[in-house]
């Protein structure tokens, strides 16, 4: 019994052959192709792709051992089935040939029109068998790529244009997705073959919850659902659609925004392909529930981290003071990079320093060490008692943790500083057109009981300090030392330091772009004339 229509090509020079083999195909419902030697059939094959090809083995150019050869060297062809049917090449050892040589079947005349149609419906069915086969293969292991890129996409816009692209590609349909990240504000993405580009386009807040209404409600899960093409122009006037929409809309858990995904269903989408917007739905639901926890739990580790920060720099008149955090760009836990400004009399306190890894440890400790330097300048300003102290909290309450640590103590009236530094880099001091580093300073705190040595220096007037964290200017691929110079280098452009300390810090930020780990500085310079 006839499945469905194929192209079936016939090849014979005989024209009483080609006219019965031809009648025959027709009459199990297929379509005729003729070609009466090898050339012409292979130009056929090549041009209408056909379902199926019927081939004499005696063919007046070339042999139809060879047509078949060559089709099957073709990646374009190999895969179209070929019969071959003669009624001169009978023996075993012509039907074992023409079989070594890429035949599918082989039929030796007479043969009866029972026989003849049981044999091409077979070959069809297996040849059909192997498309679905391999086109199903061919999208899995695009499903498999496109869930790859979703998981990777650092935004929501970048997530959902990733996917509606991957499903236009995929389906070879007009795609479009909606989804709501933590903003509030609805995302739409719409993709059309040939090109799969992602356009945005404008959705109504109420889209989403209307859609979900239709398939899954308010429960959690997953539905694949139809929405009429009149259905869909109410919800969205600007589509162009010819047809009604095949969807998948999924929820991961209760209580959270759906993500739709939806395609053109003309003509129908058959079982395999339904599964597979099945599945691109449910990676996309997955990938936009993995994003949007990163960026809450970004959120809430910025706000932590920023809360264990001082909310404001105290004004000191004779001193400038501009200040930075910026957090890394990929880390969702806090890290242990700190700053401190505090007046102490008529001098002023700065610190900077860096507690090691990034967990809520790390920040805890980072806390517990500006309080302890706090308390350490209640009474007598000592940055080696100061030091001191942080060494020994460090190593008491935290055994195997390690910070490193920068002290300034200066007096604005005079420029009088002393500088006391735990494993920091050192102070970058710029005066006159030129800037070096401070020498460097004793050991980090948390590894041994230490001594830890105060230099005194003088600050002239419109004389800079900058001091900073190695997250910074740690880089995987660049030394260390590279990274310092290009620092001291940028710190030199005095008349541009001396305009503007906000403008440097965020011109310093620039240079180096978006870090790996968390970058805390303070810059300060001692005005003229105080």
């Amino acid at each position: 019994m006839v499945k469905s229509e194929a192209t079936v090509l016939v090849v014979d020079d005989t024209p009483t052959k080609l006219y019965i083999l031809s009648s025959w195909l027709r009459r199990s419902g297929h379509r005729v192709v003729q070609a009466t030697g090898g050339m012409e059939a292979l130009t056929k094959v090549r041009e209408l792709r056909p379902d199926l090809v019927v081939l004499d083995v005696r063919l007046p150019d070339i042999s139809g051992y060879e047509v078949c050869e060559q089709i099957k060297a073709d990646p374009v062809t190999s895969s179209i089935p070929v019969i071959q049917i003669s009624g001169a090449a009978i023996t075993p050892a012509d039907r074992a040939q023409g079989l070594e040589r890429g035949a599918d079947a082989y039929l030796a005349e007479p043969v009866e029109p029972d026989e003849f149609a049981a044999t091409v419906e077979a070959t069809l069915r297996y040849y059909r068998a192997r498309q679905r086969a391999e086109l199903m293969a061919g999208r899995l292991a695009a499903l498999t790529e496109v869930t790859l890129s979703m998981n990777s996409a650092e935004t929501f816009d970048e997530l959902l244009a990733t996917a509606v692209e991957g499903t236009a590609r995929i389906l070879g349909r007009h795609a479009g997705t909606l989804a709501l990240p933590p903003d509030g504000r609805t995302r739409r993405f719409a993709a059309m073959p040939p090109e799969n580009a992602a356009v945005a386009k404008v959705a109504a807040p109420e889209t989403l919850p209307r859609l979900s209404a239709m398939s899954l409600g308010a429960a959690a899960g997953t539905q694949v659902f139809t929405v009429t093409a009149a259905d869909w122009m109410e919800l969205m006037p600007d589509a162009t659609l010819g047809g009604d929409v095949s969807a998948v809309i999924c929820r991961t858990k209760l209580g959270r925004p759906p993500v739709y995904l939806g395609v053109v269903e003309v003509p129908p989408l058959d079982a395999d392909e339904s599964n597979v917007l099945r599945q691109l739905g449910q990676a996309l639901a997955l990938a936009v529930d993995a994003l949007r926890a990163y960026v809450e739990e970004h959120a809430i580790a910025l706000t932590l981290q920023r809360s264990l920060l001082p909310v404001r720099i105290p004004e000191v008149p004779g001193l400038t003071i501009s200040w930075r955090y910026q957090p890394a760009v990929d880390n969702v836990e806090v890290g242990g990079d700190f700053y401190e400004v505090l007046r102490l009399g008529h001098r002023v306190l700065i610190a900077i320093g860096d507690v090691q890894g990034h967990s809520l440890l790390a920040a805890t400790v980072m806390a517990e060490l500006r309080h302890a330097l706090r308390a350490s300048v209640i009474g007598a300003s000592d940055l080696g008692a100061s030091m001191a102290l942080l060494n020994e909290v460090l190593r008491r309450y935290h055994p195997g943790m390690t910070a490193t640590v920068c002290l300034l103590l200066i007096d604005p009236a005079t420029g009088e500083m002393e500088v006391s530094n735990a494993g920091h880099i050192p102070p970058l001091l710029i005066a006159d057109g030129h800037a070096r580093y401070h020498r460097l300073g004793n050991l980090l705190l948390g590894v041994a009981k230490e001594t830890y040595r105060v230099d005194r220096l003088n600050v002239s007037e419109g004389d800079s300090v900058l001091m900073f964290t190695d997250g910074l200017i740690e880089d995987r691929d660049k030394l260390l030392d590279e990274s310092l110079e290009i620092v001291r280098h940028l710190a030199e452009r005095v008349e541009r330091v001396e305009e503007d300390l906000e403008v440097f810090c965020d011109r310093l930020i620039e240079r180096f772009g978006a870090r790996e780990d968390d970058v805390a500085l303070v810059m300060f310079r001692r005005e003229k004339g105080h």
